[in-house]
């Protein structure tokens, strides 16, 4: 099992470089957790593409789509988090001597109370901070 956060997962919805070793590392994968905080920032990502001329209306359709499609299909398993995630990422947060992104805390946060100790990222930051809280880092292409 391993949780896809959104520098990877946005991999396999456009074409961007090491798309093609994400997917391959997927379909190797018994189980690609996404969550809500996946989902929430994709989607967010995809609407600031199309809102900046980088992407069409159409593209960004079919996209979404594609998307929601994964949640149905394996390996993926789409996951809601508890409001007590927050919590999580701030101590998280407090205890750390690695500073990221609030979202990639929230990330970290989820992963934690999932009980999943291995990340699928291209985040450098993201990835240096999930080492320290012992989470095996995978990052397809890299």
């Amino acid at each position: 099992m391993i949780y896809a956060d959104t520098s990877s997962f946005l991999k396999l919805l456009l074409p961007e470089i090491h798309s093609a070793e994400v997917m391959d590392f997927v379909l190797g994968e018994d189980e690609v957790v996404v969550s809500e905080i996946t989902e929430l920032e994709t989607v967010v990502q995809l609407k600031a593409l199309r809102l900046g001329g980088l992407l069409r209306a159409s593209v960004l359709k079919k996209t979404r789509a594609q998307m929601n499609e994964f949640f149905h299909l394996a390996p993926f398993r789409r996951v809601s988090v508890s409001g007590q995630l927050f919590a999580m990422a701030l101590a998280q947060h407090e205890a750390s001597g690695i500073h990221c992104r609030s979202l990639d805390r929230l990330h970290l946060a989820a992963m934690a109370e999932m009980g999943i100790k291995r990340l699928m990222t291209h985040d450098a930051r993201q990835a240096e901070a999930a080492k320290e809280l012992g989470y095996q880092v995978v990052s397809p292409g890299l």
